[in-house]
């Protein structure tokens, strides 16, 4: 029989907060010239695309993977998106990814072992957490680019 750790945040709650993260790196996306999307960096950092690049290749497809037990390497699909619309369009199509693979785990399935990319295994719900701070360590970046840009970015609670 499997056991189940303390709670304290509920499945649809910890949902609820990564697509409101989710929500305001989209945001971010948007406020980017499309020309400093692509080009834009600061001190060797890649641009913004290259790091939206990186937050589609792993929420959506690591989630599926998750939910499947299906373990696949990373795969980042760099430079087949070339306008900014395209991004948006794919963040919109990857939340509603996450959206429907987050409806088939269960309450037990966030403290099974699961082998992300074949290169972490880790608990699920420490998985999950990685997907958050990762897209928020990213975010972060696309504020300073948007700051130097002259551009004031979202509010970082407005979520």
């Amino acid at each position: 029989m499997k056991t189940l750790a303390a709670q304290v945040i509920t499945p649809e709650d910890l949902l609820k907060h990564w697509q409101g993260h989710r929500t305001l790196t989209r945001r971010v996306i948007e406020l980017f010239p499309e020309k400093d999307f692509f080009e834009f960096s600061i001190g060797g950092m890649r641009p913004f695309s290259k790091l939206a690049d990186e937050l589609l290749a792993i929420a959506a497809p690591a989630l599926k993977g998750i939910v499947n037990r299906d373990v696949q390497p990373y795969n980042p699909e760099e430079g087949k998106l070339i306008f900014k619309a395209q991004y948006l369009e794919k963040w919109d199509e990857a939340t509603a990814e996450i959206n429907s693979y987050w409806e088939k785990l269960s309450i037990e399935d966030f403290n099974e072992t699961f082998n992300l990319f074949g290169q972490y295994e880790f608990p699920i719900i420490h998985n999950i957490l990685y997907f958050i701070d990762n897209e928020v360590h990213h975010r972060g970046q696309g504020y300073v680019y948007l700051r130097a840009l002259g551009i004031d970015p979202p509010f970082f609670w407005d979520r």
